[in-house]
């Protein structure tokens, strides 16, 4: 018996199925797949930008003088509405994802600059090479597009069109045997995906997989055809009942191009049996529909909407007055593939990259909604064209007007009726207060224990080494100080903890002695060290002037950067010092460190604010929308009140130094100290706390993605 060969989309859904799957079975054993997903994604990027420039130069040089002039002005002006149409649906999307609480540690992503938006660098190349080699995809595109319509009046240009449709057959060549690896392609990305994406991610993802799906089918079964029902005589349900069976071809297959010959042929009927063209004009759609098959049509312009999505999946939303930027970059980087357009998007609007292994994820079921709303873009356009080069377009105020309200109405509830599906269903509660305060050790602890009181004067003799009286009494004293996040705070079990109780461990440790801390405040700290009570504090305690003329400090062990915990609503006034200078009539927390507020004075010497100083942040929330605090504690207190965030002022970051207060009596016991901080730095223990305590990496001990080897067959441990 012969078994008739799978068609090519059967093969993709079962490479998809199979990964899926696969990963679902060995869980992060599949983790190593993603060298082949990722190489897999190159693959497909690598002919993108040779087939668009060579696509577009072609199709605009083979056209004449008139067809450009006439198509360009009123098949423009459709295709320009139906663009309008389609980015505006796209940044609806934001409105449908269910209200996030966020919060993070410390990255040092605040620290960087943000990259200023160069509309001339970005859309003209003075350089087409350098655009070429560097996936600058809008300056690629203009490129081609002036050398396109720069051909149509050069003579003898068959010549060079015929090199360059044999360079096209060529690159396209290359391009469908990369096509062929979908299969196997597909199997590791879903494999990969289902291996290791963790259940959180998984229900973020399906957010944007249902309301891409509603707006896609809200876009391509009402607005376009019922957009051409209303400037057409051509009814609704004729639009979509000749082409059904086109659409319903695009949407299984996945692909616009199969299914051309048939639209066009569908449009032709429709248009001669309503009379919209004249035996002059019959063959409209044969020119209108590839020519603009290389421009952007609407499916691929509602995928703007992922650039969207990413920024709210890895909070970093995308602000709203950065939505014009993107509309318009958006547009002409949609001129080419979307596997080069969404990489170039999320790395100008700074979205972690990873978040395009989603899109391709979710483009395994989007592609063929976008498939459909690309063969419905086309008849749009190819309708509306039509009509429009022949004048016989009609405009109806009433008619257009009960359009936009029934536009407006299904929208409304499309969008209304997901936020609300997601926000019950996808509930989840912020547990940032649980993660700082669950927070376990970098290192095994040594023996510690919390002194009831201050401890009677200890001080050696002058000639000798205080290090070896800490080795003679058998234990190291370090002060700490309350409520000193991350640095030193007591956890869920009521244990000391934090970045420098962990260095005090690592002392201790190095010393060949126990541990013992006292609990002291800021304002005894001086006379404690004075009398001996403690041989040092380690509580994330800055280097000012004032203080250093007070007690002896260590070396700096770290460096922190001043920033503004404030109100989510009020980042952009504190974002700059420009922004700053203008602040009038606040009042702003701060520690009680008049260090922080001369720093700020000095780059807004006019600012007109009361800064309060506060002894206990913790206990201020609430009184304040701002307050002045290192951006590294900073980030942390957003984990306990989420509706903070933080900013550093840019330009002109202000570094403040961490050291630890010593001990007075002896040289050699700062000499001790300044060497052991010297020698964690290059051992890589200060690096490794400060990942742990200040970014946040590995701050939830993370349990391997559930899968069927380990969980149900017990396979693995």
């Amino acid at each position: 018996m012969v078994v008739a060969a799978m068609s090519f989309s059967t093969r993709v859904l079962v490479g998809l199925i199979s990964g899926l799957a696969v990963g679902l079975f060995l869980g992060e054993i599949v983790a190593p797949l993603k060298v082949f997903a990722d190489g897999f994604i190159k693959l497909l990027q690598m002919t993108v930008l040779p087939y668009v420039t060579i696509s577009i130069i072609s199709s605009l040089g083979s056209l004449d003088a008139a067809q450009a002039k006439r198509l360009g002005l009123r098949v423009g002006a459709v295709l320009v509405g139906l663009w309008v149409i389609a980015i505006g649906f796209a940044m609806l999307f934001p409105l449908a994802f269910p209200a996030q609480v966020n919060a993070s540690f410390f990255s040092t992503a605040l620290l960087e600059k943000p990259h200023p938006f160069n509309f001339v660098d970005l859309f003209i190349p003075s350089n087409p090479f350098h655009s070429l080699a560097n996936g600058v995809v809008p300056a690629v595109v203009l490129f081609a597009v002036v050398l396109g319509i720069a051909m149509i009046g050069l003579d003898r240009k068959q010549v060079l069109l015929d090199v360059l449709l044999a360079a096209n057959a060529l690159v396209s060549r290359a391009t469908r045997f990369v096509v062929q690896l979908t299969p196997y392609g597909m199997f590791a990305i879903a494999a990969n995906a289902a291996g290791t994406l963790k259940v959180e991610q998984i229900e973020n993802i399906q957010v944007y997989l249902l309301t891409y799906v509603a707006i896609a089918l809200l876009v391509s079964v009402w607005v376009l055809p019922g957009l051409v029902s209303t400037l057409t005589p051509i009814g609704y349900r004729e639009v979509l009942g000749r082409t059904r069976a086109a659409l319903l071809t695009a949407f299984m297959a996945g692909d616009l191009f199969i299914v051309l010959p048939m639209l066009i042929e569908a449009c032709k009927e429709l248009l001669a049996k309503h009379g919209l063209t004249d035996q002059h004009a019959s063959d409209l759609p044969d020119v209108i529909v590839p020519a603009s098959f290389n421009f952007p049509h609407t499916g691929k312009l509602l995928s703007l909407s992922f650039i969207l999505f990413a920024g709210w999946f890895a909070d970093v939303s995308v602000r709203l007055f950065e939505y014009p930027r993107l509309a318009l970059t958006g547009l002409l980087t949609f001129f080419g593939s979307l596997n080069a357009a969404v990489p170039f998007l999320l790395d100008l609007f700074r979205i972690p990259a990873d978040t395009f292994q989603l899109y391709l994820a979710t483009g395994v079921i989007n592609a063929r909604f976008g498939a459909l709303l690309a063969a419905l873009h086309t008849v749009a356009v190819a309708l509306l064209g039509s009509a429009a080069v022949t004048g016989r377009l009609t405009v109806n105020v009433g008619r257009l007007l009960r359009f936009a309200v029934m536009t407006a109405v299904l929208t409304a509830a499309t969008i209304g009726g997901l936020r609300v599906l997601f926000a019950s269903a996808l509930r989840q509660e912020f547990q940032g207060a649980k993660v700082v305060y669950g927070m376990r050790t970098v290192f095994e602890p040594i023996e510690a224990r919390v002194l009831p009181a201050v401890p009677e004067v200890d001080v050696p003799a002058a000639s000798g080494s205080h290090a070896d009286a800490i080795r003679r009494r058998g234990a190291l004293r370090v002060c700490v100080l309350p409520d000193r996040l991350p640095f030193a705070y007591s956890n869920e079990q009521g244990q000391l903890t934090g970045f420098d109780v962990e260095m005090a461990h690592r002392l201790a440790h190095d010393l060949g002695a126990r541990l013992e801390f006292v609990q002291t405040v800021l304002d005894d700290l001086p006379a404690v060290l004075e009398r001996g009570g403690c041989d040092l504090a380690m509580s994330g305690i800055p280097v000012t002037p004032l203080r250093a003329s007070a007690v002896v400090f260590s070396e700096p062990y770290l460096d922190e950067t001043l920033g503004w915990l404030v109100k989510d609503h009020l980042r952009d006034r504190f974002s700059t010092w420009e922004a700053i200078r203008t602040l009038s009539s606040m009042r702003v927390g701060a520690p009680d460190l008049p260090y922080y507020v001369q720093e700020v004075r000095a780059r807004a010497p006019a600012l007109d604010i009361e800064v309060v100083p506060i002894r206990d942040i913790v206990g201020a929330f609430g009184k304040f929308d701002a307050f002045l605090l290192p951006a590294e504690r900073a980030s942390v207190m957003t984990l306990l009140h989420p509706e903070f965030a933080v900013v550093i002022p840019q330009p002109d970051p202000i570094k403040v130094p961490l050291a630890y207060p010593l001990f007075g009596h002896g040289d050699r016991w700062e000499s001790f100290v300044n060497t052991w901080i010297e020698l964690k730095r290059r051992d890589g223990t200060i690096d490794k706390l400060y990942r742990h305590w200040i970014l946040g990496q590995d701050a939830v001990k993370s349990r391997p993605r559930w899968s069927i080897v380990r969980n149900v067959l017990h396979w693995v441990e």
